[in-house]
């Protein structure tokens, strides 16, 4: 690709086109947040992104007026004058992540780096209708915005909680237990009273975005179980959304034809008889259960690992991780697969670890590593 004097640039990576802008600026986000407070030279920027030195001056001069960008110092170079290094300035934008449970809000801000700079938890009553729940998440996302930032340089809310919804509308539809919410347009209505962006994404996907941005390679499922159960999948580094959005409803695959009855209106689905067992003090069979749920979900897509994260796994991990392991490791004995096991272990990130993964919402794409 022909070099150019424009914004733009070529190599492999970087772009010409105007159009284009905000690409290249995201990779040299990218680069200066992955260089942290050492920070990188505009002539690393121009090797790295395989723009044109011009083309990485114009974008930095313009991140610089912004308060994005600082210097970091001079480093000596092989031959002529000492370079300036530029670093990222993470205070200088903000994002709130919220998680919106049944019965629960947990929230944070994070800076430009996602690093935590306050967080909040709150009562939830999902049924309590649009107008409570609204002016509770924009109570929450004012105070944390407040209290973190000063009420500035936010960049936007990510909002978590179950699905099923469509993630590029931020329209929910129905929510297993809360049939009121069916329809309703939560980013826009979001939007329109915070002020500023709002995504709108299933609390599984929301968590395994922040996993995958935080660095978990390759391909993998996030199971979450809390209230309820559900799977955040990440194929090729990429959240898998599906056409509709509407992937990763785990919880809902039927596992047994004369089951107890689910909230969905169907019978013997994964998330019902975990949830049983979970109620009835029988952690081994719900983990057996969800042992059953995830060798499905290998044997379909032969992914790389199986992470598992929510409050009841939180609450026995490493009974979970045994009960699911066992499971998938009787598959791998059956169709011979002993040679490269599936590993199973906890994903991390606490109470709070979807909240974090729902800022991602707003910050991934900001840096190039989301397609939200």
């Amino acid at each position: 690709m022909k070099r150019t004097n424009e914004d733009g640039g070529g190599g492999q990576l970087g772009a010409n086109l105007l159009a284009l802008r905000s690409h290249n600026t995201a990779l040299v986000l990218d680069l200066l947040r992955t260089a942290g407070a050492a920070g990188i030279s505009r002539l690393e920027l121009a090797e790295r992104t395989g723009l044109t030195p011009q083309a990485v001056s114009k974008i930095t001069a313009r991140l610089r007026e912004e308060g994005l960008v600082a210097d970091a110092g001079r480093r000596a170079s092989t031959g002529g004058k000492p370079r300036t290094v530029l670093r990222l300035v993470p205070q200088a934008g903000h994002a709130v992540g919220v998680h919106l449970d049944r019965d629960e809000t947990r929230a944070v801000l994070v800076d430009l780096d996602g690093a935590v700079v306050a967080r909040r938890r709150a009562p939830l009553d999902l049924g309590a209708g649009a107008e409570a729940v609204l002016a509770g998440v924009a109570g929450v996302v004012e105070a944390l915005s407040a209290e973190g930032a000063g009420g500035r340089s936010l960049l936007g809310a990510g909002v978590a909680l179950p699905g099923p919804l469509d993630h590029r509308r931020g329209v929910l539809h129905r929510v297993t237990g809360f049939p009121e919410w069916d329809g309703f347009p939560l980013r826009d209505a979001l939007a329109e009273r915070l002020g500023v962006p709002v995504v709108v994404d299933k609390d599984t996907n929301a968590a395994a975005l922040g996993l995958a941005v935080a660095g978990e390679g390759g391909s993998f499922a996030y199971l979450h179980l809390g209230t309820g159960l559900g799977a955040g999948l990440v194929i090729g580094g990429s959240v898998h959304r599906g056409p509709r959005t509407a992937a990763g409803e785990f919880g809902h695959q039927v596992v047994q034809l004369d089951g107890p009855p689910c909230g969905c209106g169907d019978r013997g689905c994964v998330e019902a008889l975990c949830l049983g067992a979970v109620a009835r003090g029988e952690v081994g069979e719900a983990a057996r259960v969800l042992g059953a749920g995830a060798a499905n979900l290998v044997g379909l897509l032969d992914i790389d690992r199986v992470l598992l994260g929510g409050r009841t796994v939180e609450a026995d991990g490493e009974a979970f991780v045994r009960g699911v392991r066992a499971v998938l490791d009787a598959r791998a004995r059956r169709t011979g697969d002993t040679a490269v096991p599936v590993p199973v272990r906890l994903a991390g990130g606490g109470a709070f670890g979807v909240a974090e993964g729902a800022a991602q919402l707003v910050l991934a794409p900001v840096f190039g590593r989301g397609d939200a």
